[in-house]
């Protein structure tokens, strides 16, 4: 049986918040539901069947907290909408959305999108070690950089490390120009990036020359206990098993270590086993570890690198 429906939206700020860009989150509930939302004004239109335009409201409610106040939906915040109320765990959702990680220095919200990303965010928050598995723009990295400048800030501990392998891919770091901190200056760029959403850029050498924040390749560990220390070992799947072994090593006391990679884009040697595969397989029943692992379904970029990663698993099934 046909039915349509009519809500009232409070605010034209509210309205672009749930259409948005280009109303794709429009598009994305028509697809979610099968029911017609077109919005008109401050009037949101939903026609279909009575099952579809049902859904359609239930999914346009459990995003109330978002579009009410004008912030942006994403698609992500949709889909997982429509996985709590298809699992029955819409309370979940509200302790998802209401939990906010940090504010970016230009005011943006930032939190977990996704139930498993919020998973990853509590092991990191009750474990000193956790290891966080999965393909690119899932989160990895950026919500560990969020955690560790908040504890850093929140003085918990008295130093932020973040560090990575220098893998070579292509080129040699001796064909690079400058010293030899120039030269892996590209390979840290990520953790940068990560630190000037929060940091402002001009305070962030300060911090370095103190000690407080240190970005340095895995190398710069060796020989070292680390102590009082957040710690990110980014990029995990190109270290070898002798580094991921001499990094844990490293751990000291009241310190915490967040170790995030990626085994489908390992850029090693073919011969060479990644250190970051084999802690899995020799770390997995450990206590007090936690392992993480998100999936194309935790992508939070844009729409397309879903279908990006969802292709090339595909591709990469097939060849098997």
């Amino acid at each position: 049986m046909a039915e349509a429906r009519t809500i009232q939206l409070p605010s034209i700020d509210s309205a672009i918040a749930l259409a948005g860009d280009r109303e794709e989150n429009l598009k994305l509930l028509s697809r979610q539901t099968g029911a017609t939302v077109i919005l008109r004004g401050q009037e949101l239109l939903i026609s279909g069947t009575d099952t579809q335009v049902e859904l359609s409201q239930r999914l346009i409610q459990a995003l109330e907290d978002y579009w009410s106040q004008g912030k942006p939906i994403s698609s992500v915040d949709i889909l997982t909408a429509r996985h709590a109320i298809d699992t029955h765990r819409q309370d979940e959702l509200q302790d998802l959305q209401k939990d906010v990680l940090a504010r970016t220095r230009r005011g943006e919200e930032i939190r977990a999108k996704t139930f498993r990303q919020r998973q990853y965010v509590q092991a990191v928050r009750t474990h000193d070690l956790t290891f966080c598995i999965g393909p690119a723009g899932t989160g990895k990295t950026f919500l560990a950089a969020v955690l560790g400048v908040q504890a850093l800030l929140a003085n918990q501990f008295e130093r932020l490390i973040l560090t990575r392998p220098a893998v070579e891919a292509g080129e040699r770091l001796g064909f690079l120009p400058g010293d030899l901190q120039q030269k892996v200056n590209p390979y840290l760029r990520p953790l940068y990036d990560a630190l000037y959403e929060f940091i402002d850029p001009e305070k962030i050498p300060s911090l370095m020359e103190r000690g407080a924040i240190e970005v340095a390749p895995i190398a710069y560990m060796r020989g070292r206990t680390l102590n009082n220390a957040f710690v990110i070992l980014d990029e995990a799947q190109n270290t070898t098993p002798a580094q991921m072994k001499m990094l844990l090593t490293r751990l000291g006391f009241r310190s915490r270590m967040v170790v995030t990679g990626d085994l489908t884009q390992t850029d090693l040697p073919l011969n060479q086993l990644s250190g970051l595969a084999m802690a899995e397989k020799i770390l997995q029943s450990v206590e007090e570890i936690a392992f993480c692992h998100l999936s194309k379904a935790d992508v939070v970029r844009h729409p397309l690198v879903q279908r990006i990663v969802a292709a090339y698993e595909q591709h990469e099934g097939s060849r098997s």
